[in-house]
């Protein structure tokens, strides 16, 4: 469930149909690899090669291309090459040039002409030895008339099968690349521990990446239709290592696979990797193989745990093992790829591997482990077993192993001799299973305990489990409450939870705070009566909350009786609980170090014990946190956490991709901004989500402000103000998007709109004394009185605006202020004045590594620096322009090409295309000189002077 700060809890929300991947420089699937893929272009874009490693499978021909593809103002020449032809002389030349035509050759002189036909196979003679020299003089001269006509990339994959005579010929071009527009990338096959230097075929200066394994949300984007439970997609990840090639086998063996999955069974492994993996294991002694399934069956397998485990000789066979290349060094005994311990378990006999586990259950030392063990040897009801597995659970628990301790709490309910014991190890591992963030496995306990239960106690606690377990998507439990409250009959305590709830549902469903207040205050005094404190702590803080957004007087002393002690752990470190409020009461009051403080010290005890939507908000949270404080890079580090962890723990969406919107608009790129933005208005809608849905569609709005559609971010920001006043809400300082819908409304020429906008905001943000939103309307405020037509009038304001900034703890807003009182002074005509306040905006923003708008402020300073105009009058040429094309423009004219305009606005190379085909469509011009001609002529106001 959300909270209107801005936040969720997390909770899972229901399937929603799939949508459109991101927009932007990468598909879902490169997302997370966006860092590498960034290195390789910035280096690319100085005129570097690039070198991607990895082992097979890893991805590196996927990066090449996608890296290929964007160099559309190059002549790409390209070789893809296998072990089974690297004794074929030439190939890979013959390859690279193979679209060159017979024009290339026929501007060599004859001799050369003749030796490089004859090594491309276009005549007959053979290249003798001494027409060496001769072919790498034409070699030479044939790509430096290539390069003459423009620039070369070279994409060479899998480089290590290159034949010799074409790798020596690529190595001599590249020591005499200097000065030509060559540059290379390359895909080169290494595994761990292998040599990964640069092949010499690369012109210098060479970058060399080595490709990461992908992330568990990657390998669950990449087998996404199969629509695979979250721990199956987890185990994929796990045997696969991140590599996608395995993965996919992997899912294709699960697609074929009938019956239900079990998580804790083994992986089925497809035949063709079932082979590679046996045909390495085979070539083992039958002993080091019966060593290794021990190792396999151990959570952490050492040498002196397979001795004592009977295997005396095991140092023998490990050290046979890592001779070929099947365990890797180390004192913990590891395989080098999970798949061969996944493939040798599933292969050894079944009394072997009982075997294995019974042996493990009496010498090691770990509770859990040996639980484990007991339950694969014991698999019928067996009180003594079942004992151990709930002690197991409980050890789990204490470690913070909640998905642990729900699998062994249900292996006990399964194994118990004591019917009536079973319901409460069901529903505790259910509540285990909803702290891991395993819903689907917390839903199907509670609907196991709801067709037998009886007594209401258990009944009310299965109803919550299935409450808590669907996340934003409250409103397709609405039945599920009457029950509940039929179930609880007049017993307070449970009530209390129930009304809890209920406050959640009238805010996510309903969308009134005022009612989610009453219902929170109703659970509160329940809670008490029933002496029940944590659930009594839970609703005090709702009841905060919601206080606090309808501007109530009340909320501060409600939070203080939601912080009075004792908490419990669970409510301490929880994120609907009064600590995590205290962060957000920072943060309203502009307290931003308080509030990094508390998030630190509550996201280092959640990693520890608490459960996964706690961590998903404290990330959130600071996400939230890092942006307000300028700290843009490492925002955008926390969204993308807390994406891949919604991804990963089957987690609400919405909240996660709106933190990535707002990063990406701060820090990142506009149109993955905008991209996140719709994909989390998408989830909000789909969940029915009321209560996050205005932050998402505040993302939206602003995102559309800042790439220059106003009247795209007056929709969406508009029906933010319908949404909260729809919500009785009354607290400017939450959401914040008053300000953004001003300037969105003056752009537009709703300017009675805007100032009537203003003036209520105002009165609210004074009443509750709220000083970073007053500076905010006032920015806002100047906006409007330059769209009125007095932007002499607006200066002063918008310089009390820069002022007011400079005292709050907001980089990012201080230097958007800057940024429009230099084009306020710009519009007047006071160069200096303007050029004084861009660079202060300047300075502010690159402190704050603020990409789109540092981009803006230098479009700004361009303007200056070539005299194009703030604004199109009259007579100006670019009057028909809009504010992005007129900045494409003047960077063509600067002789800029759409790479270097692409990365100088921090935008995709196919937003300056696009841009560049509307500016010559709407001036007439057909190509970049006629552009620049109008870019740079006078105006027609200067030709008549």
């Amino acid at each position: 469930m959300t909270d209107p700060f801005g936040s969720a809890n997390g909770t899972a929300a229901r399937p929603a149909a799939t949508r459109p991947p991101v927009r932007g420089p990468s598909p879902p699937a490169l997302v997370h690899r966006e860092p590498l893929l960034a290195r390789a272009r910035a280096h690319l874009a100085v005129g570097g090669s690039v070198v991607l490693t990895g082992p097979t499978g890893i991805g590196k021909s996927t990066l090449l291309a996608t890296l290929a593809a964007e160099f559309t103002d190059h002549q790409v020449l390209r070789c893809s090459l296998s072990a089974t032809e690297r004794h074929l002389p030439f190939l890979g030349l013959i390859d690279l040039l193979a679209e060159t035509g017979d024009d290339l050759l026929q501007t060599l002189p004859k001799h050369q002409r003749a030796v490089l036909e004859a090594a491309l196979l276009r005549r007959d003679d053979p290249v003798g030895e001494r027409d060496v020299l001769g072919l790498r003089v034409a070699v030479l001269a044939a790509f430096r008339t290539l390069c003459a006509a423009g620039p070369v990339l070279l994409v060479v994959d899998d480089a290590q099968w290159l034949d010799a005579p074409s790798a020596e010929l690529l190595a001599f071009i590249a020591r005499r690349a200097g000065g030509l527009p060559l540059r290379a990338l390359a895909g080169l096959r290494a595994g761990p521990g292998e040599p990964q230097d640069p092949p010499e075929l690369c012109p210098s200066p060479v970058l060399t990446l080595p490709v990461p394994a992908m992330t568990a949300a990657e390998i669950g984007g990449l087998l996404g239709d199969l629509r695979l439970p979250r721990a199956v997609l987890a185990k994929v990840h796990r045997a696969s290592d991140g590599n996608p090639f395995f993965a996919l086998e992997l899912g294709r063996a699960l697609a074929d696979h009938r019956g239900p999955l079990d998580p804790a069974a083994p992986l089925p492994v497809p035949d063709g990797l079932r082979t590679l993996m046996m045909d390495r294991l085979l070539a083992l002694s039958s002993g080091a193989r019966r060593t290794l399934l021990l190792a396999c069956a151990a959570a952490r397998p050492t040498l002196a745990l397979l001795r004592a485990a009977g295997r005396p000789e095991a140092a023998a066979d490990i050290a046979e093992a890592r001779h070929a290349g099947i365990v890797a060094p180390g004192d913990v005994i590891r395989f080098t790829h999970p798949l061969l311990s996944a493939v040798l378990y599933a292969e050894s006999a079944e009394r072997d591997r009982l075997t294995a586990h019974a042996a493990l259950a009496d010498v090691v030392t770990d509770p859990v482990e040996r639980a484990h063990h007991l339950a694969v040897v014991a698999p019928g009801r067996d009180a003594q077993v079942a004992e151990t597995l709930d002690e197991a659970a409980t050890a789990a628990r204490r470690r913070g192993a909640r998905a642990a301790a729900a699998r062994l709490g249900l292996l006990a309910a399964e194994r118990t001799t004591k019917p009536e014991a079973e319901p409460e190890l069901r529903l505790t591992a259910a509540e285990d299973a909803l702290a891991a963030g395993e819903f689907a496995m917390a839903r199907g306990i509670a609907e196991d305990v709801l067709a037998a239960a009886v007594l209401p106690a258990e009944r009310v606690r299965a109803w919550i489990v299935l409450l808590d377990s669907c996340g934003q998507a409250l409103a397709e439990l609405d039945e599920v409450f009457p029950r509940a409250l039929a179930d609880a009959r007049d017993d307070p305590a449970l009530l209390a939870p129930l009304h809890y709830r209920l406050a959640w549902r009238a805010w996510l469903v309903k969308g009134s705070a005022p009612k989610a207040r009453t219902e929170a205050a109703t659970a509160a005094r329940l809670a008490a009566e029933a002496g029940d404190r944590s659930t009594e702590l839970l609703a005090l803080t709702k009841q905060a909350l919601a206080e606090f957004h309808i501007g109530s007087p009340e909320a501060e002393r409600t939070m203080a009786r939601a912080l009075a002690g004792p908490h419990d752990p669970a409510i301490r470190l929880g994120h609907n609980g009064p600590v995590y409020l205290r962060y957000r009461h920072h943060l309203l009051h502009d307290r931003l170090e308080e509030a990094r403080g508390e998030l630190r010290s509550l996201t280092y005890a959640v990693r520890q014990r608490g459960a996964v939507e706690s961590l998903f908000m404290c990330l959130y949270g600071s996400a939230q946190v890092e942006m307000a404080r300028g700290r843009c890079d490492r925002a955008l580090d926390l969204a993308y956490q807390c994406l891949r962890l919604a991804q990963d723990s089957e987690l609400s969406q919405g909240p996660a991709w709106c933190a990535v919107a707002f990063a990406e608009a701060a820090g990142g790129s506009l149109d993955r901004g905008l991209a996140a933005a719709e994909r989390g208005v998408g989830h909000s809608e789909d969940d029915g989500d009321l209560l996050f849905l205005p932050t998402t569609l505040h993302a939206l709005g602003h995102i559309r402000l800042l790439r220059g559609d106003p009247a795209g971010a007056a929709d969406a920001l508009r029906r933010v103000r319908v949404l909260e006043a729809a919500q009785g809400l009354a607290e400017p300082g939450l959401r914040r998007w008053h300000a953004d819908l001003a300037e969105a409304l003056a752009a537009i020429g709703a300017v009675a709109e805007a100032d009537e906008l203003i003036e209520e905001t105002r009165r609210q943000a004074a009443r509750l004394g709220r000083p970073s939103v007053l500076a905010a309307l006032d920015r806002a405020a100047a906006l409007v009185l330059a769209a009125r037509g007095d932007p002499a009038g607006a200066v002063p304001v918008l310089t009390r605006a820069v002022r007011a900034q400079a005292t709050l703890p907001y980089p990012v807003d201080e230097g958007r202020a800057r940024l429009e009182l230099g084009r306020l002074h710009l519009r007047a005509g006071d160069v200096q004045a303007a050029r004084e306040a861009l660079h202060g905006a300047r300075r502010v923003l690159l402190h704050a590594k603020a990409a789109p708008w540092i981009a803006a402020v230098t479009a700004e300073l361009d303007r200056l620096d070539l005299g194009v105009p703030a604004t199109a009058g009259d007579g100006d040429p670019l009057r028909a322009l809009s504010g992005m094309e007129r900045r494409v423009a003047a960077l063509v004219a600067e002789g800029a090409t759409n790479r270097e305009i692409a990365a100088r606005l921090f935008v995709s190379i196919k937003t300056v295309e696009a841009a560049l085909t509307r500016s010559y469509r709407k001036l007439g011009v057909r190509s970049r000189v006629g552009l620049t001609r109008a870019v740079t002529s006078p105006r027609a106001e200067d030709r008549s002077a």
